[in-house]
């Protein structure tokens, strides 16, 4: 159940968990800085066209790491690329998330067997959360990918760990 399923009582008040509200908020504006390198990244600028739509869902993409929650990696990362990618991926705010988008991010695309400056996969260099399948894949397929990303957003739990690792620390 959503925060916005639950039903109002007559006083008009709205009691929820505090997770589900931040989470709520968190999955309702997601700032995605891209990292387009090969023809997938054109794909994604098609998904922020009138016809996608991709503000619909609280999508607005940023250059700025600083100012980002969510990376999309579009298209191949050679070796030479993937250090500058894992320090943009430092740069960005916590909690942060990664969407492989496409062959060539995920595995290392046509070119995994015989480039030897390909990176087989961009999961060797940063944690990925989702994986966008296609070569390349269709902006559908990105919106896919982001409700996917929203889904683990909803479940995620913020404040329990904390109360829990809060309340360990004081019994030692």
């Amino acid at each position: 159940m959503g925060l916005l399923d639950k039903q109002f009582n007559s006083g008009g008040v709205m009691i929820t968990k505090v997770d589900d509200f931040i989470n709520w908020a968190r999955l309702s504006s997601m700032w995605p800085m891209t990292f387009g390198l090969a023809c997938c990244a054109i794909e994604f600028m098609t998904a922020g066209t009138p016809i996608y739509d991709l503000d619909r869902f609280g999508i607005v993409p940023f250059a700025s790491p600083r100012r980002s929650d969510v990376m999309i990696v579009a298209g191949t990362v050679t070796f030479k690329m993937g250090d500058r990618l894992r320090r943009l991926y430092e740069q960005m705010p916590e909690p942060r998330y990664v969407i492989s988008m496409g062959s060539c991010a995920n595995c290392g695309g046509p070119y995994w067997e015989h480039g030897y400056h390909v990176v087989k996969g961009v999961d060797r260099i940063i944690p990925v959360d989702v994986y966008v399948p296609g070569c390349p894949p269709r902006p559908e397929a990105l919106i896919g990918g982001f409700l996917k990303l929203q889904e683990k957003i909803r479940s995620e739990s913020r404040m329990a760990p904390k109360a829990l690792e809060k309340m360990m620390s004081e019994k030692a």
